[in-house]
């Protein structure tokens, strides 16, 4: 009996053991590991595994909480893999998990150089707290977007949803890229990593930047795909404005569609003018409920929807048909484009607290304000920045964040030519701090699209991770293929 009780004590004394060590919280740095089925959206499936990793949710307060930092790392197909390499989404507030997963034939080729480590970057995705807004704008249909209305709305609505998550007990402050940076850095320490790789794309440049200038020493190679410098957040509207000059270049040449578009940059600015002068009303299908309902657009609705044109070229392939349409009246596609718009979310708390603490430099935001009033669409590309970063009450990053990256690094930087938002400029201008660094161009590729993983480029890329030298410095691509004009839906021409 009493060895039965013995041995019941010894139970009670191991599971309250196991009870308290389970309860412990976790510490900064610390890594807990789950098992992880990856399975693409194409049906493929790769040995990988899970973990969260506990980071400080502002390093600047040294009584900060944690926060859990999920990420996926997909095992190298290769016998003899080199660094594992990080892949840094864009945005800022893209989720690297998801979108891997969703375009897994777009990134498997990385698998031949190395683990893929997939890391949902804080304030995204599946890490914990995920800080997308629950805010819509809910715009009224029957008027015309007018900037000042539109802004009011969106500080309205950022107000509270950053009011939501610090209520939530959310130190939005901490959300900048240099934390992001350092969570980078914090990953590498706590996988035993001695040096990475880096491929970052769009936003995830910028991070990228950053985490060479914060922990260089810790890094092996680094992919930089669609640039965005220290100083680049905020778009300039001479590159925009040469991005549709050469989009209607590459109309006028074209032996179809140059001949009822020989001058879009023209027939752009009559189309504005027109809505200005007499906004359209257009019936479309409001697909939350699919119920038709009325939008009124404007000019301004027509100038939002030209800044998702550069730099996407499933936009630009389309686009003819588009503005011939409402070059004959028919302003369908801009309704239904407004109405996404107008009842969409804001989006997420973190997006807008990175960009806001990246800020640009003084010299830059002089000019911007030079080029504003000489082009299609001003600075409408950065709306609504940087007005709306009062009412995240967000701090920016000091000046020297914004200077130039200077390193040793092997870099490959790799630029879309008809990217209008990172154009080739941006990584010409980054590349002067990189003696080793190495520009490649893809023609007839825009803003981190498909396109920019052509076979060539995927090759390209294996080889630099691998340490073989890169002797090319343009990939060429086939012409763009036009969608036709749908003359037959044409209705009053603009005159």
């Amino acid at each position: 009996m009493k060895c039965l009780t013995g041995f019941l004590i010894t139970l009670l004394t191991l599971a309250s053991v196991n009870s308290m060590a389970e309860a412990q919280p976790p510490k900064a740095g610390e890594v807990k590991h789950e098992p992880y089925v990856f399975k693409a959206a194409n049906g493929e499936t790769v040995d990988a595994g899970m973990g969260r990793l506990f980071a400080p949710e502002n390093r600047r307060d040294p009584k900060s909480r944690l926060i859990e930092l999920t990420f996926v790392r997909l095992k190298s197909r290769s016998k003899n893999p080199g660094p594992p390499i990080i892949y840094l989404v864009g945005g800022p507030g893209g989720q690297a998990i998801s979108q891997v997963r969703t375009l897994f034939p777009l990134y498997s080729h990385l698998l031949e150089a190395g683990d893929l480590i997939l890391l949902d970057q804080r304030g995204t995705g599946m890490s914990k707290p995920n800080l997308q807004c629950r805010e819509r704008l809910n715009y009224p249909l029957d008027q015309p977007l007018e900037r000042d209305h539109l802004l009011r709305l969106m500080k309205e609505q950022s107000r509270a949803c950053a009011q939501y998550w610090r209520e939530q007990g959310v130190d939005l402050g901490g959300y900048n890229t240099n934390e992001n940076a350092d969570d980078v850095n914090a990953l590498r320490q706590a996988l035993g990593i001695v040096k990475l790789n880096l491929f970052g794309t769009s936003y995830g440049t910028h991070l990228s930047l950053a985490v060479m200038r914060r922990h260089g020493e810790h890094l092996n190679r680094v992919i930089i795909a669609g640039i965005e410098g220290p100083d680049h957040t905020y778009k300039l509207p001479s590159q925009i404005q040469k991005n549709l000059e050469d989009i209607a270049r590459i109309y006028r040449n074209d032996p179809q569609i140059g001949k009822d578009l020989p001058d879009l940059m023209g027939l752009l600015r009559t189309i504005g003018e027109r809505l200005e002068q007499q906004p359209a009303t257009v019936e479309v299908t409001d697909p939350a409920n699919q119920q038709k309902v009325k939008v009124t657009v404007g000019k301004l609705d027509f100038q939002f929807f030209l800044t998702s044109l550069p730099g996407r070229v499933a936009r630009i392939k389309s686009f003819p048909a588009t503005v011939y349409a409402m070059s004959k009246g028919d302003f369908t596609v801009l309704g239904e484009t407004s109405l996404s718009v107008r009842r969409g979310s804001i989006g997420s708390a973190m997006s807008f607290m990175m960009d806001c603490a990246s800020a640009v430099s003084p010299e830059r935001w002089k000019r911007i304000g030079r080029e504003e009033k000489e082009t299609l669409i001003g600075r409408l590309t950065d709306f609504p920045f940087p007005e709306i970063c009062e009412a995240w009450n967000a701090p920016e990053l000091e000046a020297s964040f914004r200077a130039p990256v200077k390193s040793q690094l092997p870099v490959l930087l790799i630029s879309g030519e008809l990217d209008g938002r990172t154009p080739a400029s941006n990584a010409e201008e980054v590349r002067r701090g990189f003696p080793n660094g190495h520009h490649l161009i893809v023609e007839a590729a825009g803003h981190v699209d498909a396109t920019m993983f052509t076979p060539q480029t995927k090759e390209v890329m294996i080889e630099f991770l691998q340490g073989k030298p890169v002797t090319i410095t343009k990939i060429p691509a086939p012409p763009l293929e036009l969608a036709p004009l749908k003359k037959e839906d044409s209705k009053a021409a603009v005159k």
